[in-house]
Formats: structure tokens, C-alpha cells, sequence
């Protein structure tokens, strides 16, 4: 039975995916009126329409050990406010995309596309008032298009800008979130609060809702750029800097921690990353005081993953934990795991490590 629904999702999204969206009509086109900041031809219509697939706004959370519904595969999307750690569940957001989240410091839209394998951070903050985040249905080369319920502008999740409406050509402050195993997020914060299943919405959490997408070669919609160098749902780690785009392997990391050092948009680097442990992250190594640090992974200390020539020692999230700079952060750079496919058609040519 669960392969059979989801082949008839895929059915449903395939004979979707060959028609444009109508932009002028109203299923789901949002300020039709308006220019578009990309082709308003290959803006594509989804299938499901306007909130077809509901975002979440009032979820529940529970602890690492009530989410018996995940296994330890499960990828996460993880983000930590201070001491506390959440994790948002590739299960709960492969069916509502878009988790709007209120943390003690921040308010958070947790975007990310099934399609693409995205998965990022936005302010819900936009000129000074808070908003939330809709699935518009729309579709720009295969990845998600979530509207702001504000303004009813639509935005790139791979652009990090708004494309149509009032603000378009703005673009949200960023959180990185951290992809992982539901494993490896636990074993690192064991306190951690995940997003339950009970969500108000009936749903199949334990079925993946598009067969055998994840490991397919093949597309559900058609984008502008294909790049074979690379598996078209190989999972990679893509820094964002200046427009432009590379990506790292987790191939390029061991399988205990391992650290890199690269140059990118006159940025010094250090990305950090574990095949075992499932997560790649990166970091600009130079200090807003001028500094540039030197890195060495250190093992079994999670989540500090890596100690600099000074002797301090940093986490996942870049946070210095002990040693001289305890309580600094390094500097955060703008990054996504994701389907290389995905990065291809975005950044044609895009640099590979």
C-alpha cells in the first residue's frame, strides 16, 4: 500500500510538473500583476496549489526519547538558540515543508524542499514585523517557492531572495541548520526537543512520500542546467558566497572527523566533516579581530569538533566551548546540503572541492 501511494504522488507531481503555472490565473499564482526576478516561464505549478501543502506554525515538540518514530537514519535539520537544541525531522518536513518556529531568541522558518534536498534557515522578521512562512506551490527549477503571509511575496529558497511581490529583491537574514542523522544530532544534544508527529494534520510520517526519489537519477520537474559530473541526488555541502556557489563531498571527509582548509570568494575556510557521523559544516577562519586560526578535528568530544592553533576548541555551530575565546563564535558562512542536481541548475559550473 505505501508503495502504491506513493507512486500515484509521483503520478500526481510528474503530469503537474509538465504544465506551467498560470500566472495570471488563481491556482496558486501569488502577485501575478507583478515582474518576476526569474524566468516567469519556467515558474512551474507544483500541484497541490496555495497551502495544498500546509506549513506548520503550532507544532509540539518532545524529547530525543518520546520520538520513537524516528530511526536513527532519519536526517534532521538541527538548530540550537543559546543552550537549547531542537531538531526538525526530514519525515515531518518532507509532507509541510516549512516549519515557522519561535526559539527564546529568535523566530524562525525552518524552509526545506523534498525535491531538492534544501534545507535552511529564515527570520520571520521582515521590516520590523514578524510573519510566517506559506508553500506556495510554485515551483522555480525544481525548488520550493515559499511566500511570506506579510506581503504575499514569493522567495527563491536557493536564491535566498525574494523573486516577485512588494519585496522582491529583498533577501532574509539567514540561520544555518545543521543536516544530520537523527543519530548523531542525539548523541550531540541529548536534551534536544523534536518536532512531534502529532502536528493537527493526517498524515503517513512513517512513508516517504516520493518512492524512490531519494536515490533515483531522475527528476519530477525539468530544470534549466544538468551537470554529470556528479550523481544527481549526491548530497552535498554548497557554501554560498558572493552570488556564487561550490560544493564539498563528503567524500572528501574520513569517517572520523576530518578537517579541510580552502579558499573561496577570497574567504580562508575550514569545513569539517565525518562520513560515520553523517555531517559535513564549514567556517570562515578568519576573526573579526583580525586573526586566522588554524584547525585540527579532535574525536569523541561531540559536539566540539575541532581545536584551533590557539587552543581553543569550537562546535558544530561554531561556537568556541572552552579554551581562550570561550563564548566567541567564528564566522558564519552561508551554507546548504542538498541534491547536486539541485546546485547545478541554480550555479551552472559551479566548483567542486
Amino acid at each position: 500500500m505505501k508503495t502504491i501511494i506513493a507512486l500515484l504522488i509521483a503520478s500526481i507531481l510528474i503530469t503537474a510538473g509538465c504544465q506551467k503555472e498560470d500566472l495570471n490565473g488563481s491556482n496558486g499564482g501569488l502577485n501575478n500583476s507583478d515582474e518576476w526576478l526569474i524566468p516567469k516561464d519556467e515558474v512551474r505549478d507544483g500541484g497541490p496549489g496555495r497551502d495544498g501543502i500546509p506549513a506548520l506554525a503550532n507544532q509540539t515538540f518532545i524529547n530525543a526519547q518520546e520520538a520513537t518514530y524516528l530511526s536513527d537514519n532519519d536526517l534532521v535539520l538541527g538548530f540550537v538558540d543559546e543552550n537549547e537544541a531542537r531538531a526538525y525531522p526530514h519525515p515531518i518536513l518532507d509532507w509541510h515543508e516549512i516549519i515557522n518556529d519561535d526559539t527564546e531568541n529568535h523566530s524562525i522558518a525552518v524552509v526545506y524542499c523534498p525535491l531538492t534536498g534544501t534545507g535552511i534557515g529564515w527570520d520571520r522578521v521582515l521590516n520590523s514585523e514578524k510573519t510566517t512562512f506559506g508553500v506556495s506551490g510554485l515551483l522555480y527549477n525544481s525548488n520550493i517557492i515559499p511566500y511570506d503571509r506579510k506581503t504575499n511575496s514569493n522567495w527563491s529558497q536557493l536564491l535566498l531572495k525574494s523573486v516577485n511581490g512588494e519585496l522582491a529583491g529583498a533577501t532574509p537574514k539567514i540561520y544555518n541548520l545543521m543536516e544530520t542523522t537523527w543519530k548523531t544530532w542525539k548523541e550531540m544534544f541529548p536534551s534536544t526537543k523534536v518536532v512531534s508527529k502529532n502536528t493537527g494534520h493526517s498524515r503517513n510520517y512513517g512513508n516517504y512520500p516520493y518512492g524512490s526519489y531519494k536515490t533515483n537519477n531522475s527528476l519530477l520537474f525539468p530544470v534549466s542546467n544538468t551537470d554529470s559530473r556528479l550523481h544527481s541526488k549526491e548530497r552535498v555541502l554548497v557554501i554560498l558566497i558572493n552570488g556564487k556557489a561550490k560544493a564539498y563531498r563528503m567524500d572528501s571527509f574520513s569517517n572520523t572527523i576530518s578537517v579541510l582548509t580552502d579558499d573561496f570568494e577570497n574567504t580562508r575556510l575550514v569545513a569539517a566533516g565525518s562520513n560515520d557521523l553523517n555531517l559535513m559544516v564549514a567556517f570562515n577562519r578568519d576573526l573579526s579581530d583580525g586573526t586566522t586560526l588554524d584547525f585540527q578535528a579532535i574525536q569523541n568530544e561531540l559536539p566540539a569538533i575541532l581545536r584551533d592553533n590557539e587552543g581553543t576548541t569550537w562546535d558544530v555551530f561554531g561556537r568556541a566551548v572552552s579554551g581562550p575565546r570561550t563564548g566567541q563564535k567564528l564566522e558564519p558562512v552561508t551554507q546548504m546540503m542538498g541534491y547536486w542536481f539541485s546546485w547545478a541548475a541554480f550555479y551552472p559550473g559551479l566548483e567542486i572541492y
